[in-house]
């Protein structure tokens, strides 16, 4: 069965793939959910003038996406967080929390679903590394430190 995908689904593909899949998949939770359309040729022949039209647009959101990603390549971040003994941290530091320090660091506003902590969520002090994408073209490592400051 082929789709054209409404937005971007994980390990599947993004916004406007037209993809194949199997007929349950496509018929019992992509559709249903609003997630795909049939991809029948007059939806074809629509998405290829869309596609058309929107390829200006696509060039600014990459040119733009790079420009965030060499600004986020040459920031050195460290987060100060509580820790105990051992360098255990008070609770955790997610993706979530990575996104609100990166847009204070720098300005740059990255969602927290297209960032990706190696390992999870972080639980110690020290270095750490993470997958942003700022584009489904620009996908960079985002290395920082995870800095922990003694609770008396």
């Amino acid at each position: 069965m082929e789709l054209i995908l409404k937005q971007d689904v994980d390990n599947l593909g993004f916004k406007d793939d037209i993809v194949s899949v199997k007929n349950g998949y496509g018929r019992n939770f992509l559709i249903p959910q609003g997630l795909a359309d049939l991809a029948t040729p007059s939806a074809k022949k629509v998405l290829a003038e869309v596609l058309r039209q929107r390829a200006h647009k696509e060039a600014k959101a990459v040119e733009d996406a790079k420009a965030n990603a060499a600004t986020l390549q040459g920031l050195e971040l460290k987060i100060v967080v509580k820790v105990g003994k051992g360098n255990k941290m008070f609770g955790s530091l997610n993706n979530a929390n990575l996104a609100d320090e990166i847009k204070t660091a720098c300005g740059v506003e990255v969602d927290r679903k297209f960032i990706l902590i190696s390992g999870g969520a972080i639980k110690t002090a020290g270095k750490a590394t993470a997958k942003i994408r700022l584009h489904r073209e620009v996908v960079i490592d985002f290395d920082f430190e995870v800095v922990g400051k003694q609770e008396d």
